[in-house]
């Protein structure tokens, strides 16, 4: 089953924060899930990543496959954006990565549950 990884999470953990840490190497040694990023979350994190932190950053994101973003995909998110939006405030990445996980059947592990109020897929608190 696929894993996507939220980019609050690997934020903390290029930020050197162990329980993002523990909680990624308990996740891919768990033999449950392959690990995966939506193509914004990964571009989150490499468009703001500072020259001196780019070879880690990139060494890190290897470990990860990429979803990538196709018609169907834009096309659901943009219903659960305008559906979820007005009364959750949810980005657009969010509702993107939503979508993607929909497609797939994957669970989405992030810190902040309130930006996937959406009922039809998987959400999962990565740690308290």
């Amino acid at each position: 089953m696929r894993a996507y990884i939220d980019s609050d999470i690997l934020i903390w953990h290029l930020r050197g924060e162990k329980k993002a840490t523990n909680f990624l190497r308990k996740l891919a040694g768990s033999g449950e899930y392959e690990l995966w990023v939506g193509a914004l979350q990964r571009g989150e994190i490499l468009f703001f990543m500072r020259p001196e932190e780019e070879q880690a950053t990139e060494l890190f994101l290897s470990q990860f496959k990429t979803a990538p973003v196709d018609q169907a995909i834009i096309d659901t998110a943009g219903r659960l954006f305008r559906k979820w939006n007005p009364s959750h405030g949810i980005d657009f990445n969010d509702a993107i990565l939503a979508a993607k996980a929909a497609e797939t059947g994957g669970h989405i592990f992030t810190l902040s549950r309130k930006h996937y109020p959406m009922t039809e897929i998987v959400i999962k608190q990565a740690w308290n």
